[in-house]
């Protein structure tokens, strides 16, 4: 077994079991990609057995900091089944979920959600690239499930010497036999949805935001809505929230032609009148800056912005970003109207998205009461010794009559 020694006091994370080691931390030691390795602090001391990494920045990830553990194939059957149980701790009410949330379940590079019969995975790190046919193995025999795509295709992996890696690792095409297999109806709350695994962003669709679309969907039937603007809709899961909660009409913007085409499908899919939406193939900030002119209002605004800001170098120009969408979108939301508007920038923390909102608020020259925080859905936990699953945030501001 290789050993890869750190340099004095660098072992404080790893007491803490957090399963990060970067480079600089490493004083002597090395192994090949993916392969498993003994962590020792400066003066011998097990920490922990971890995936290395020769090319990413991120050096090691811990498998385990059980020093009896051997990371074998029975080691990844363990903890997929572990992963896959902890499910049932929650209220999902849809047959999409996450199976497999990374580092939060003790698998660190390896994400995999479930799409009704269809399970899809995402390999990011060295580690779980050489263990796939052992992990691959594992989750079909744990779900009894048929079909497993990858969707290997993040920009992380180029950052661990990966080439990007997609297709069918088991069933699919061969099964479906229509030239369409890799697209799928989920059902979610009280509505259904449409994706392709392939093409979609992410591994095909952001079930992370389903507590949030169901939140929409019942403030919407409560407050009875008349005008809804759903900003960066995608492919429409806030717009088919708005509209299964009564709304009267829904403005959905995005730069996407393919993910507007899959939004107008969805609301069809739905049974909903096509004539209570309309879909624009847009700049969102140019068109809140042209309603804001027109004065134009709405009753309810939802702002879901692609990531900004990857990482903390890049929060300063995000944190200008998010500011100014959000004043925007104050400006032009009705006294009394509710803005959902969110962050899913692991750059940006929870305290700093609540100063920015509040500076937008300042610079529009309104107030607003934060009614609820909201998060990613159950399935997509953080846990307290890896805060940096908190990648989804969000705050629900009702504007205060008077501002």
């Amino acid at each position: 077994m290789k050993i890869i020694r750190l340099k004095e006091g660098k072992e404080r994370s790893l007491l803490r079991r957090h399963p990060w080691i970067f480079d600089g931390a490493i004083a002597t030691g090395g192994g090949d990609a993916g392969e498993t390795v003994r962590v020792e602090s400066h003066a011998g001391q097990f920490l922990g057995w971890a995936a290395f990494s020769p090319s990413s920045k991120i050096r090691a990830r811990v498998w385990s900091f059980d020093e009896s553990q051997r990371i074998d194939a029975s080691f990844f059957v363990a903890r997929i089944d572990q992963a896959i149980k902890a499910r049932d701790l929650f209220d999902i009410q849809s047959d999409g979920r996450r199976l497999v949330h990374g580092e939060s379940d003790g698998l660190p590079g390896l994400v995999v959600d479930r799409y009704a019969d269809t399970l899809v995975a995402q390999f990011s790190s060295c580690g779980t690239e050489r263990w796939k046919s052992v992990i691959v193995e594992a989750l079909l025999a744990q779900t009894g499930l048929t079909r497993l795509y990858e969707r290997s295709d993040a920009s992380v992996r180029s950052l661990e010497g990966l080439p990007e890696a997609t297709g069918w690792l088991a069933g699919g095409g061969e099964q479906a036999g229509n030239g369409r297999d890799t697209e799928i109806i989920i059902t979610e709350h009280d509505w259904k949805l449409s994706l392709d695994v392939a093409q979609g962003h992410k591994t095909g669709f952001y079930l992370d935001q389903r507590d949030s679309r169901q939140k929409f969907a019942a403030c919407t039937r409560r407050r009875q809505f008349e005008r809804v603007l759903n900003c960066y809709c995608y492919t429409g899961g806030f717009t088919v929230a708005a509209l299964a909660g009564g709304a009267k009409h829904v403005t959905s913007i995005d730069s996407s032609g393919p993910a507007l085409d899959r939004a107008r499908a969805n609301v069809a899919l739905n049974g909903f009148d096509a004539s209570r939406t309309t879909m624009l193939d847009a700049d969102v900030n140019a068109m809140l800056r042209q309603y804001q002119k027109e004065g134009r209002t709405f009753d309810a605004i939802v702002l879901d912005p692609p990531k900004f800001a990857p990482t903390v170098t890049h929060a300063e120009r995000a944190a200008r970003a998010y500011k100014d969408i959000n004043r925007l979108a104050l400006a032009i939301l009705e006294r009394g109207g509710v803005l959902f508007t969110y962050s899913c920038s692991g750059g940006i923390s929870a305290d700093l998205f609540h100063k920015i909102v509040a500076s937008a608020g300042t610079d529009a020259g309104v107030d607003a009461f934060i009614s609820e925080r909201m998060g990613g859905a159950p399935d997509h936990p953080m846990t307290v010794a890896f805060p940096e699953g908190e990648y989804l945030k969000g705050l629900v501001l009702v504007k205060k009559p008077g501002a």
